[in-house]
C-alpha cells in the first residue's frame, strides 16, 4: 500500500529546537524528573514508526541562516518505543537526528542496526546525549556503554543534573569521565528543592507556582508528543493539554504567533530557563510572554510588551 505523502511543513526562521517525544515511558524513576515537574507521568497512544517517519519527513527548511536544526528523538526514554530503530533508519538523510537517552538499551543492537554517520553532524555537542542518573544506573555501566559506542564511531556525550546536595559525587563522576576521554558535562538543577528555586530564568514569576495569570506566549520550539500532538511549551506537553495541532494534520503549519495562555506562573522551568541556543550562544529562552493589558483579556492589539507589566485582568 502506497504511503500517503503529507504537505511540507516549513520550519520558521527563529526555530531553535525540534523535539519528537516518541514516548513518555521510562524505566527510571528519578525524583527530579522534569517530565513530572507538576504533572504525573502519563501514558497514552503512540504513533507507530511509519506514522513518525511520515510526520517528520514533512519538515523542510531545516537549514535556515543559523544552520541545520536537527530533529531530537526523546521522551521519556525514546529507545522504549518499539519502532525506535525503524524511525532512525527510515527518515530521509536531509533530516539530521539527535537522541536524548539514558542509554538503558542494548548498545550492541544499536551498533548492529544504525550506521554511526546517521547520528553524526557538525555541532559543538554530541548528537547522542546521555543522561546520568546515579540512583538508577552504575557509573561503571554507563561509562562502559559510552566507550563502546564511541569505539563504534558514534558521537556520544554524557550530561548530569547537579541536584542540590548531590553535587560532589556527580562532579567526581564528571572528572572520571573526562579522564577517560568522554565529553561529560553538567546541567543546572531547575525548579524547587527544599523550598528554594534553582535555575536562571528570564522571569522567575513564570515558574514560582504561586498563581496563574493570563498571557500571550510565543515559542521558538516545535514540540511533538507521543501521539503527534504539537504543543506550544513543555508545561502543556507534559500535562497533555492545550495542543495547538497535530503533526499528521495536513493543514498543520508551524507559527511563531503569540497565543493566549492561562497558566503563566506555572510554566515548566525548561521553557523559561536562560540557556544556550543550538550554536551554544548564551541568552536564549524558549518561550516569551506578554501580559494581557488590564481590561483586555484577548486580542494582541492591547498586549503589553514588557514583563514588568504584572497587572492583568485575570489575577487570582
Amino acid at each position: 500500500m502506497e504511503q500517503t505523502v503529507l504537505p511540507a511543513v516549513e520550519i520558521t526562521g527563529h526555530c531553535n529546537y525540534i523535539a519528537a517525544f516518541l514516548t513518555m515511558a521510562c524505566p527510571y524513576r528519578c525524583s527530579y524528573c522534569i517530565n513530572t515537574y507538576e504533572s504525573p507521568r502519563r501514558q497514552g497512544p503512540l504513533l507507530g514508526a511509519d506514522a513518525w517517519i511520515a510526520a517528520l519527513s514533512r519538515l523542510v527548511n531545516l537549514d535556515k541562516a543559523t544552520g541545520q536544526v536537527p530533529v531530537t528523538l526523546q521522551g521519556g526514554e525514546p529507545s522504549v518505543h518499539p519502532g525506535f530503530y525503524e524511525i532512525i533508519n527510515g527518515l530521509p538523510e536531509r533530516i539530521r537526528i539527535d537522541v536524548l537517552t539514558n542509554l538503558c538499551f542494548d548498545v550492541e543492537e544499536m551498533i548492529g542496526r544504525v550506521k554511526p554517520e546517521r547520528l553524526r553532524r557538525e555541532a559543538p555537542y554530541a548528537s547522542i546525549r546521555v543522561s546520568y542518573h546515579p540512583s538508577e544506573v552504575s557509573l561503571d555501566e554507563l561509562l562502559g556503554k559510552t566507550h563502546r559506542l564511541l569505539e563504534a564511531g558514534f558521537h556520544v556525550g554524557i550530561w548530569a543534573v547537579l541536584v542540590p546536595g548531590e553535587e560532589e559525587p556527580i562532579l567526581a563522576a564528571q572528572e572520571r569521565g573526562r579522564r577517560e576521554g568522554i565529553d561529560f558535562r553538567t546541567k543546572e538543577f531547575l525548579g524547587f528543592h527544599g523550598g528554594q528555586l534553582y535555575g536562571q530564568y528570564d522571569d522567575e514569576g513564570a515558574v514560582r507556582m504561586e498563581q496563574r495569570r493570563r498571557v500571550m506566549c510565543s515559542t521558538s520550539e516545535l514540540l511533538m508528543g507521543p501521539d503527534g500532538s504539537v504543543y506550544r511549551c513543555h508545561r502543556d506537553l507534559y500535562a497533555g493539554e492545550g495542543a495547538i495541532g497535530n503533526i499528521l494534520d495536513p493543514s498543520f503549519e508551524m507559527s511563531e504567533e503569540y497565543r493566549l495562555c492561562e497558566h503563566y506562573g506555572h510554566c515548566n522551568p525548561c521553557d523559561r530557563k536562560v540557556k544556550t541556543n543550538r550554536r551554544q550562544e548564551f541568552g536564549h529562552v524558549a518561550v516569551r510572554s506578554r501580559f494581557v493589558a488590564a481590561g483586555a483579556c484577548t486580542g494582541e492589539s492591547q498586549v503589553g510588551q514588557g514583563m514588568s507589566q504584572a497587572k492583568t485582568c485575570c489575577d487570582d
